[in-house]
Formats: C-alpha cells, sequence, structure tokens
C-alpha cells in the first residue's frame, strides 16, 4: 500500500463554507415546505487509524464520513430526517421526510428551537484545531515502536492485544432558522498499548494510551509501550479480600466513572423521566461541603470546548456543584421544557468539568488512606439510576501502610451514590487530562468490598 498523507494541505476553512452554505440551503427548503422552525447540522469527520499485534500489522484504515440532519418543526409537531448524499434529489427528498414526519406526529408541548435569545453570538479561537499530517507508513512506525517497548520491557509479557495509533479531525455546521449559524473544528490524536503477562488462568491484561488535541502533545510511543508493561505486570499473582467495609480509593483514571455517574442523575432525561436518585435535590447538599464542580466550556485548548451548545445556546462558566450543594442540573431546550426551568446549554453534553482538589498528589493520598482498598479497573453496569444503589466488579491493590502490597482481583465494591459521595474525603491533584472530566485520585470513606 503506498503511503498517504491524512491531509496534504489544511482545507478546512473552505470545508466548513461550503457546509454553512448546505445547511442554508436545507434551511430554504424547510421553509419552502411550510416548517415554521427548522434546524441543520452538517458534519465531515476524517481519520486515519492504523492497529498492530505482535510485530505485524494487523488494520490501516483511512476515513471519510459526512453527516446530515435536518429536523423541522410544525407548530410543536417534530420530524427528522438524515442523509449523507449531497445529491440534489436526495437532500430534496431528505427535507421532504423530514416534513412528512412532523405532520403525522402529534404535538409536543417542549418541542421546537431553543429561545433564540439563548443564542451564542461570540465565537472565540479556542485552539481545538490540531491536524496532523500523518502518513500510514510512519502510522504503522510509531505502533510497532510502542508494541515493541511494551514487549520488550519485561519477560513477563507473554503476548500483546496489540498497538494503535489514530488522527482524527471533525468539522461541524449546526445552524437553524433563528439565523443562527455556529462552525466548530477539533481535532484527536491518540496512541495506545494492551499487553498480557502470566499463562493460561493467571494471565493478566492491561495497558495505557495517550490522547491529545495536538500530536505533539501524546506521550512517547516507547514510554506508552513500557508504562502498559508495567501496569501488567504488576497484576500478576492477585488475590481476594475478606468480605467487609473498607476505606476505596479511585485512581483517576476510574473517578471520574463516578462523575459520570452524577451525570446520568442530574440529566434531563432521567429528572423528566422521574427516573433518577437526584430528583428535586437542587440546592441540596449531596458532597462534603469542600467539594465542587466547575464547568468551563470556554477552557482554552481543553478536550471539550465549544461556544455553543447542540442547540446553538452559548455556553458559559458555572458550578454543577458548590461548597457540596448541587447547584442546578444538565439540561437542554426540550427537558427543560418538560421541568418547567430553562436549558443550561447541555444539549449535547458537558463541556469540561473540573473537580475541585482538597489534597495533594496520589502518594500523598495513598499515605493518608493508611489501610484500603485502591481500585484500577472497574466491571460491569451494576448502578440502579432511579435508586442510587452502587454494586461493581473491581480490581486494584490492597494498601498497607499506604504502601501498595499485593494486587487485588474478583472483587465487588457496593454501596449507594448518596453514601458515597457524601463520603468522600479527598480528591487528589493528580488529574487524568485524558478526559473531558478533569478528576484526580477520589478517596471514599467506606465502602463494602464483596471477596472471600
Amino acid at each position: 500500500m503506498n503511503a498517504t498523507a491524512l491531509t496534504s494541505s489544511d482545507d478546512s476553512l473552505a470545508r466548513l463554507e461550503r457546509l454553512e452554505a448546505l445547511s442554508q440551503r436545507l434551511l430554504e427548503r424547510a421553509r419552502a415546505h411550510g416548517a415554521t422552525q427548522a434546524e441543520v447540522s452538517c458534519s465531515e469527520e476524517t481519520g486515519l487509524n492504523v492497529n498492530v499485534r505482535l510485530g505485524d500489522v494487523e488494520t490501516v484504515e483511512s476515513t471519510r464520513d459526512r453527516g446530515i440532519g435536518v429536523t423541522v418543526y410544525f407548530g410543536q409537531r417534530k420530524g427528522s430526517a438524515s442523509t449523507a448524499d449531497l445529491r440534489e434529489e436526495s437532500l430534496e427528498a431528505t427535507v421532504a421526510q423530514a416534513c412528512a414526519i412532523a405532520r403525522y406526529t402529534e404535538d409536543d408541548d417542549a418541542a421546537g428551537l431553543a429561545d433564540a435569545a439563548l443564542m451564542a453570538s461570540d465565537f472565540p479561537d479556542l485552539d481545538v484545531w490540531h491536524p496532523w499530517a500523518l502518513e500510514m507508513d510512519h502510522a504503522v512506525d510509531l505502533a510497532l515502536a510502542c508494541e515493541t517497548a511494551g514487549r520488550d520491557a519485561d519477560a513477563r509479557i507473554e503476548n500483546s492485544d496489540g498497538a494503535s495509533v489514530g488522527s482524527g479531525e471533525s468539522l461541524s455546521v449546526y445552524a437553524n432558522s433563528h439565523g443562527f449559524i455556529g462552525r466548530e473544528r477539533d481535532t484527536q490524536h491518540t496512541i495506545g498499548c494492551a499487553l498480557i503477562a502470566g499463562q493460561g488462568d493467571g494471565m493478566q491484561r492491561d495497558g495505557w494510551y495517550s490522547t491529545a488535541l495536538s500530536h505533539l502533545e501524546l506521550e512517547d510511543p516507547a514510554a506508552i509501550g513500557r508504562k502498559a508493561a508495567e501496569r501488567t505486570v504488576s497484576r500478576l499473582q492477585p488475590r481476594s479480600l475478606a468480605t467487609g467495609e473498607y476505606r476505596v480509593l479511585f485512581s483517576a483514571e476510574v473517578a471520574r466513572s463516578l462523575i459520570g455517574h452524577l451525570l446520568g442523575a442530574v440529566s434531563g432525561g432521567a429528572l423528566y423521566r422521574k427516573a433518577s436518585f437526584l430528583l428535586d435535590h437542587v440546592g441540596q447538599r449531596i458532597f462534603p461541603d469542600w467539594f465542587a464542580i466547575e464547568e468551563q466550556p470556554l477552557l482554552l485548548h481543553g478536550l471539550r470546548s465549544s461556544a455553543f451548545d447542540a442547540e446553538g445556546v452559548a455556553t458559559k462558566r458555572s458550578h454543577l456543584i458548590r461548597d457540596g450543594v448541587l447547584e442546578r442540573y444538565v439540561l437542554g431546550s426540550y427537558s427543560a421544557r418538560k421541568l418547567g426551568l430553562q436549558t443550561t446549554g447541555n444539549a449535547g453534553g458537558v463541556y469540561n468539568l473540573q473537580v475541585k482538589a482538597n489534597a495533594g498528589g496520589f502518594q500523598d493520598l495513598l499515605s493518608g488512606m493508611r489501610n484500603g482498598l485502591l481500585v484500577t479497573e472497574l466491571m460491569g453496569q451494576g448502578v440502579n439510576g432511579v435508586t442510587g444503589d452502587y454494586s461493581r466488579g473491581a480490581a486494584g491493590f490492597w494498601v498497607e501502610d499506604g504502601v501498595l502490597t499485593y494486587p487485588v482481583d474478583g472483587i465487588t465494591i457496593a454501596g449507594n451514590l448518596k453514601t458515597i459521595f457524601a463520603g468522600i474525603e479527598a480528591v487528589g491533584h493528580d488529574v487524568d487530562r485524558r478526559s473531558h472530566v478533569g478528576v484526580g485520585s477520589v478517596l471514599v470513606g467506606r465502602m463494602t468490598v464483596a471477596g472471600e
């Protein structure tokens, strides 16, 4: 296969112009069909992904995807249709189909565009566009270097699940009949490796990866491989624990799952369906009084920075949790109307959450915990969003006198999320920067651990 570049030149602005012109044409067609309101989303994604295993190339994939979505409203009746075909007859058919669907749906009091007064009008450069002219041959070399370094790092590495290198660009335009047009472009690049140590029933698997907006910020491939090897062999010869109650320290890469459960409980869909254990909890303290989570949508060079949400509503910096108190929900316009509230500018999700730290680094948290369980991996989906009951398979390490003593596997950690949130004793400043949820390791004072 001949080496080709992901991008030979940066034509992203010209492509955005074409997407914007396309969105305007589709809005005009929707008006011509009699729609009282309409919105259009157009996107293009390009990428290169390479996977190697045991020194051989397994896959090389170059992608270029396009998506066009049209939503129309006839009063408060809604219809949506999508296509990837830019031919005029296909675009016309897409609009016509959305309109036909709307005419046959029931009125919905919460349907419609977000309020025009809430549309974003300021579009700063948030430094999220860093294309990488990555050639296939070079991507293969990087992946091989990563895996080779990992396999060579320790004689106990018996096998490999492979190494991968990925680079992607995304362009998108959202426009609606309020006259709003929002354009975005962003990049993301990743190098990762997963290895296997031991043999037979004693095998253990782990890995490591690095992801960034700019390829210049990625960790060195060989360093990623060596860290994957270190993590893998550290899990050999695990033990279980006696069932009991222990202090539990969630490492930074799994601690963000706790924030994910919080977001699920305070998001509009769960709330208006009355399927959340935090229903009617705005204004109530659910975390310790020092705990805070702030959303920073306009964070420069953030992994999920945006001046507007999926409905064109201006995003803004605000607290989700302050002084341990839930200050607001996470709402788009539809769920807000269902609840009799106003959108929080979170249609499509949250943007760069930052969890306040009140402790030092990882070693400080280990020392402060003294004895307990360090969790480095979670398995299963045992969380009840209605009651907050929490039960998940886990693996990690037993900590004695602030020192990792032996790996632990085959256990379950359990509790109720309200109790877990209230029982958080410390959050470290060892933030895992590979996510738009910025949180360090989290120490919970007591949880039930089911083992032997």
